[in-house]
Formats: C-alpha cells, sequence, structure tokens
C-alpha cells in the first residue's frame, strides 16, 4: 500500500494536484478490505518487527516509509538466520532484495521450520469417530464438524468460530444456511452456504453428499441435530451446555480430534490437514483436477502443490505404459492442462535453481 500510495503521489507532479491526501487515504482504507483478517494479523507483526529494528537503529519515524532500499536490505540481513524464509518473504518489499531473501531461506533456523502438513483420510476420520462418543453433546457435534469440513473440503475458520463470545449469524454458518438439491437425475446433493469466507466477504456455498460408512457427513449432521437439536439461527454446529448451547469453537474442535487421534494412537494432525485430505481424497478416487478444485474453491498455484507431494496422485500420469491408465487419465487431466503442465515446469526450474 505504501509503494501504491508513493505512485499516485509522483504520478500527481510530486505535490496533490491531481490525487488529494484524502484519496490517497480512501485507496489505502479499501486496499486494507483486499485481506483477510488472519492475513493482515500476520502482515502486522511483520511490520512491527521492522518498526523495533528501526528502533534499535535510531530510524527517524520520517525515513521508515517509504523505506530506501539501503534500509530495507539491512533489516533483511538482520532477521536472516531467526527467521523463516517464509516469514521474511512476505514482506512488502521491492526485487532488488530478491536476494537476501533467497539467503535468509537458507538461513532459516531448523526450529522455525513447521512440519510438513500430513492429510487428513477416511481411515483417520473412522479412526477418531470410533473414539468419540457420539451421544455427548460435544462428541456429536465435533464428529458432525468433521465429517462435513472433510467431505465438503471446507476451512475449519468456515465451520467453527475463534471464541464462544464471537458467534455472529451474519458471519458464520448456522442450520438455516443449509438446503437441499437435486440434479436431473435425482442425485441429492447437500449445501451449505456461507455467509463470509476468507476469500469471499459475500459468501460461498460448500457441497457434499452421502458416503457409504461411518464417515458419511449426512449421517452425522442427523446424529448431531437428534443430539444437540441447534435453534435455526444458532451455530451450525451449536451444542447443548448446561441450560442453553454453545458455539464450537475452533479450539474445542481441535482439541477433542486430538484427544480421538492420542487415544487411537495416532499422532496429532492439523486442521488444515482436513482440507488437504480431502482434497487428496477426491483425487485419489478419479475426480477430474478441475471439479476437485471447484469444490475447494481452489483459487490459487497452492492446489498444485498437493498434486506434487502425494506420488499416488501422480502414479497413473508417469507410468512406462500410459495406455495402461488411458482411461484414468482421460477422465481425471484438466481441460486446462496447459496451466497444469506449466506450473510442474516452473516449480521444476525454481527447484534446480
Amino acid at each position: 500500500m505504501i509503494a501504491l500510495t508513493r505512485r499516485l503521489r509522483i504520478a500527481g507532479g510530486g505535490g496533490y494536484s491531481t490525487v488529494s491526501h484524502s484519496d490517497l487515504q480512501n485507496v489505502t482504507n479499501v486496499l486494507s478490505h483486499s485481506w483477510a483478517d488472519g492475513t493482515l494479523e500476520t502482515y502486522g507483526s511483520g511490520l512491527l518487527l521492522y518498526h523495533c529494528f528501526c528502533d534499535m537503529c535510531n530510524i527517524p519515524e520520517a525515513d521508515r516509509a517509504p523505506a530506501s532500499p539501503d534500509l530495507l536490505a539491512a533489516f533483511l540481513a538482520a532477521a536472516a538466520g531467526s527467521y523463516t524464509g517464509k516469514n521474511t518473504r512476505e514482506l512488502p518489499i521491492g526485487s532488488e532484495c530478491d536476494a537476501l531473501l533467497r539467503a535468509a531461506v537458507t538461513l532459516q533456523p531448523k526450529s522455525s521450520q513447521k512440519k510438513k502438513r500430513q492429510p487428513y483420510t477416511v481411515e483417520i476420520i473412522l479412526a477418531i469417530l470410533s473414539h468419540l462418543d457420539l451421544s455427548v453433546p460435544l462428541d456429536a457435534s465435533v464428529g458432525s464438524c468433521l465429517t462435513t469440513g472433510f467431505y465438503s473440503c471446507a476451512r475449519i475458520d468456515e465451520l467453527t468460530v475463534k471464541t464462544l463470545l464471537s458467534f455472529d449469524p451474519a458471519v458464520h454458518v448456522k442450520p438455516s444456511d443449509m438446503r437441499e438439491e437435486l440434479d436431473p437425475k435425482g442425485l441429492l446433493m447437500t449445501a451449505l452456504a456461507v455467509p463470509v469466507t476468507k476469500s469471499s466477504k459475500s459468501g460461498e456455498d460448500l457441497f457434499y453428499t452421502a458416503q457409504n460408512d461411518v464417515s458419511d457427513p449426512r449421517k452425522s449432521f442427523a446424529n448431531h441435530l437428534h443430539v444437540n437439536s441447534p435453534p435455526p439461527n444458532a451455530h451450525l454446529f451449536a451444542y447443548k451446555h448446561a441450560s442453553g448451547h454453545r458455539p464450537l469453537t475452533k479450539s474445542a474442535f481441535i482439541g477433542r480430534i486430538h484427544k480421538g487421534l492420542r487415544a487411537a494412537k495416532l499422532d496429532p494432525l492439523q486442521g488444515h490437514g482436513i482440507r488437504i485430505g480431502a482434497t487428496v481424497f477426491y483425487l485419489l478416487r478419479g475426480t477430474p483436477f478441475d471439479v476437485v478444485k471447484a469444490i475447494g474453491r481452489w483459487a490459487s498455484d497452492t492446489f498444485f502443490l498437493y498434486l506434487r507431494k502425494h506420488v499416488q496422485i501422480m502414479a497413473p500420469y508417469m507410468q512406462a505404459n500410459p495406455q495402461l491408465h488411458t482411461d484414468f487419465i482421460r477422465i481425471s487431466m484438466p481441460p486446462v492442462h496447459c496451466e497444469f503442465t506449466s506450473y510442474f515446469l516452473r516449480v521444476s526450474c525454481e527447484d534446480v535453481s
């Protein structure tokens, strides 16, 4: 935003004859809505670190923004070796610091590197469900949230609330947001209209359908309704507590999932692994790439990373005799295969460099 503001000032001939200060401030205000709250918190942490560095170096306020290339280079050099390359890469800086960013990745401490996010599988979900008491209000809510989130490729933040006091019916999912739809062939789908999502302030629809085992999200949700009876405008996964209902918080959900994993003698998994696991699940089932991307509402190249990281997905494409897998490839290969191919070529070149 700082860089854009500076460009607008230059366009005004060095003054404010063309673009007023209020116009520039309005640009900043509008741009602030292009990122989700969690992303803004991450950027805010980086800016706090930057200002702490400037304080230690006695950099005057007027020289901090817009920052000079030399100041940014000094800041990056000071951060290298203490933070992950990803964190430093998220700073809004110019291309002249690319070499320092690559060095920051090389020098990042091993203790700061996150473990690879392992995906949930149907087998893992079944193991968790076997260690939940689905007649207990919290467990019934957690089981339904887990299966709904997995088969709809949802972000867990879209199905839970941050705190017990943060439920907002205009933002969070409710029983009244659910509907059922039939296609022309009579196939039944459950649709869930999420009022606000990370990528859409106007909301998005999640979809899922019945499955053939205990992880069936429709049966899990029916059990949740039977046990908890959440009011139409309460949180979708609100569960009975004392004389009322509690919205399902993300911390309560993750805590109960981890307890089930430990009981099943499995390692704890991250909440984001549910969406990753669902993506892998549908791809291994032979669902076309573009359809899976639409189900999960993937809007970036991040989607393709999961293809590259899971050998089972790529196996049919890399056989010595591809004719044996013609049907699989014909069905599952996306029509926009040029995008898919160019992405892998680009990633491979980046790995080599």
